[in-house]
């Protein structure tokens, strides 16, 4: 059996948490631009028809952005009004950092959700790490984010976002490129930030790792909703994880994301029998 389509097997020495590495899987090079491009917008096309998957859609609300490794000013996101599960590859747009959509790369639909400039446009200049961004408004996260608490290192899994999350104070719908900056700036170094009343946004250096990560804040929430019931309905306070074990874990699953996001990828492609190929374009479109 052959490798799956977004997995690369090579002999590697020095990739994270990974013992006896002989052919351990790596993310995918690309020697052309114009490959790379196109398996970003497949791969970010995908991501979106996975948050449909799981019900991440709330109406037309909810983004994701990939950086453009063209142009790396640039960035691809959906078409405002398109469910995520409708999502392809032809229909993203390509923006800059100024909110004006690319008239020759981009697809037909040039309707963008002006939240989704403000924001991500925001999070790409201000974090040049970072790859994809995500946002959406899911259940969880809401109801979560209307605590206004931080997560707590109460699961290993919670441990991903130890010491690196943070929480912004709902003001309104984002509609001026300062709201974008505040949510920017309250992210900071951090790959995630709860938007209290709102949702949540993730940042990282792959899709494949926002998407994992995505969904797992998006459990984490849920898991401490349940945990703080259950803690109350006992008399109890959940125990948590010492800060300590805590950090060491963050560690380690800090680098796992892109390995961690691999298998919702592989059974999409699984369920859709649709993978990714390529065709080469005219350099023309550069």
């Amino acid at each position: 059996m052959t490798a799956p389509s977004d997995i690369s097997t090579r002999t590697v020495s020095d990739l994270p948490n990974v013992e006896n590495c002989h052919n351990a899987p790596v993310p995918p090079t690309f020697s052309d631009p114009l490959e790379h491009r196109a398996f970003l917008k497949f791969r970010l096309a995908q991501a979106y028809r996975i948050f449909g998957k799981y019900g991440f859609d709330e109406g037309v609300a909810g983004h994701i952005t990939v950086r453009d490794p063209i142009r790396p000013d640039c960035y691809w996101v959906n078409p405002w009004g398109v469910h995520f599960k409708l999502m392809q590859p032809e229909l993203l747009l390509l923006v800059d950092h100024e909110g004006k959509i690319q008239e020759k790369e981009s697809g037909p639909s040039r309707f963008l959700n002006r939240a989704a400039y403000m924001i991500h446009s925001a999070v790409h200049e201000a974090r040049p790490d970072v790859i994809c961004a995500a946002h959406s408004h899911t259940t969880y996260a809401k109801a979560f984010g209307a605590l206004g608490l931080p997560l707590d290192p109460i699961t290993q899994d919670s441990c991903a976002f130890y010491e690196d999350h943070s929480l912004y104070e709902f003001r309104g719908i984002v509609d001026d490129r300062e709201e974008g900056l505040a949510i920017a700036t309250a992210l900071g170094s951090n790959k995630a930030v709860i938007l209290q009343n709102h949702g949540i946004l993730v940042a990282s250096e792959s899709i494949e790792s926002t998407v994992f990560f995505f969904i797992s804040l998006e459990k984490c929430c849920h898991v401490q909703m349940i945990t703080n019931q259950a803690a109350a309905a006992c008399g109890l306070k959940p125990r948590l994880i010492d800060a300590e074990n805590a950090a060491k874990t963050h560690i380690f699953l800090d680098g796992e994301g892109w390995f961690n996001g691999i298998p919702e990828f592989q059974l999409l492609e699984h369920d859709e029998g649709k993978r990714f190929e390529y065709i080469p374009a005219h350099k023309e479109n550069m």
